[in-house]
């Protein structure tokens, strides 16, 4: 009797630390996720920061383009409201998709071209979609390794007892967008 007391205890033990180090590496994922998604956040709102300086830095040189700041601002507008993955994901492409034509019109102003505050700004611009690309990419890696852990055995068993839900991966929807823009000066 007690060797079998003994063999439960020991079982049950087992479970319970198995249980532990589960959830605590499901904890860890999810943290990981948030925090990668707090550092796409950042570089956004650098991003929005910099394009009502870009603005008016084009509307100096291109005043009869009203309509196209118009939209620029009201796609900002709309992504730095944007909640939720999905929506924010669909709000930044909107948004980039908008800074491409302020960046084509601006090839009808060779003095704007040579300005250097559009120049400067236009740097800032690009390093800052370059750090954009780099906090998504940082994002999905650690959704994805959240997602795995929850879909695979036996994490699967704690994930549901424990209510961890997968989370989304910020993708770019549409296949002209994953073409990298082409702004020449």
């Amino acid at each position: 009797m007690s060797t079998l007391l003994i063999v439960i205890i020991a079982v049950i033990a087992v479970i319970v630390i198995a249980a532990i180090s589960i959830f605590n590496r499901l904890v860890r994922l999810r943290m990981r996720s948030k925090e990668a998604w707090s550092d796409i956040d950042v570089q956004l709102k650098r991003r929005y920061d910099l394009i009502p300086n870009l603005i008016e830095t084009v509307k100096g040189y291109a005043t009869h383009e009203r309509e196209l700041f118009e939209k620029v601002t009201q796609a900002r507008a709309a992504a730095m409201g944007a909640t939720g993955i999905e929506e924010k994901g669909k709000a930044e492409n909107a948004l980039s998709q908008t800074l491409k034509s302020l960046f084509a019109v601006s090839e009808n102003y060779p003095e704007l071209k040579a300005s250097v505050n559009f120049l400067e700004l236009q740097k800032e611009l690009a390093d800052t979609e370059d750090k954009i690309q780099a906090s998504r990419r940082f994002y999905n890696a650690n959704v994805r390794d959240l997602n795995i852990a929850i879909e695979s055995f036996p994490s699967n068993i704690f994930a549901k007892i424990f209510v961890f839900k997968k989370m989304d991966l910020f993708e770019i929807e549409e296949a002209a967008q994953r073409e990298v823009p082409k702004v020449q000066f």
